[in-house]
């Protein structure tokens, strides 16, 4: 029997709990060790909240979902003739949910991807609803507006970061210091930002010692401007088998852990 191909190799898997089993799966399956350490946790916006943003800016012709997240507390807003998604799975939530997609970028998941989408270059006097967490880019809504669009967002789930215990802060530097941490994943650069500061002192000031697998340029780019002796690598998407995929590629190469 083939031995397993990722042979017990260790992955920090930063992604929020209840969006991370499937990325925990395809690790597990391939005979990796899937270490948990989610550092972002999506909460809901109280509704009465939403409800008077949403009577601010009402009657959209377009409403875009910027996340899976968008549309798990978002889907009941999308009240409009055209419903556009910024990536594959975004799109895949709103048809799970029912929801026609008439603006689903063919490759890519970011603003620029939805933003090369012919339906959304002549916008001029339409009004269009953004659906997504409290915080996030300001290009989509910025390109747009140059496009002549009116644009509004709806904030319907905050990422605040987790309570961590001392006892798992521990768990995470013992097996950074024993070398079971052979890559750590990092979905965008608020993932980053609460990776380093929730990590122990230790941990934190040996970022660059262990491989980073992202499917955004973004933190790609954030990880070098600030660790630049890092290794990183560019996932082809952020669906579990593209994130497994580039880990893979780290095992075979054999760079992990510097002690």
């Amino acid at each position: 029997m083939a031995e397993p191909a990722l042979g017990g190799f260790g992955v920090l898997v930063t992604r929020p709990r209840a969006q991370a089993a499937a990325l925990i799966a395809a690790i597990e399956a391939s005979g990796g060790t899937a270490i948990r350490f989610p550092v972002i946790e999506i909460v809901p916006r109280d509704s009465a909240e939403i409800l008077s943003e949403l009577n601010q800016n009402p009657g959209a012709d377009i409403v875009l979902f910027a996340s899976r997240n968008a549309v798990e507390f978002g889907a009941s807003h999308a009240d409009a003739r055209m419903i556009g998604a910024i990536g594959p799975s975004t799109a895949d939530a709103l048809r799970a949910a029912g929801l026609s997609v008439a603006i689903d970028p063919s490759k890519g998941y970011d603003s620029e991807s939805l933003l090369r989408h012919p339906k959304l270059h002549d916008v001029s006097g339409k009004h269009i609803r953004i659906v997504r967490g409290g915080d996030g880019r300001e290009l989509l809504a910025k390109t747009l507006r140059s496009r002549g669009a009116s644009v509004s967002y709806l904030s319907v789930y905050d990422r605040v970061p987790p309570l961590v215990t001392n006892d798992q802060l521990a768990e995470i530097e013992s097996a950074w210091r024993s070398g079971m941490i052979g890559a750590i994943t990092v979905m965008s650069v608020a993932t980053l930002d609460n990776l380093a500061a929730l990590l122990p002192e230790w941990c934190r000031s040996r970022m660059d010692s262990i491989p980073l697998v992202t499917p955004a340029e973004r933190v790609i780019k954030e990880v070098l401007d600030r660790y630049p002796a890092s290794t990183t690598v560019l996932a082809k998407g952020p669906q579990a088998a593209d994130m497994l995929q580039a880990i893979k590629s780290i095992h075979r190469t054999g760079s992990g852990h510097e002690s």
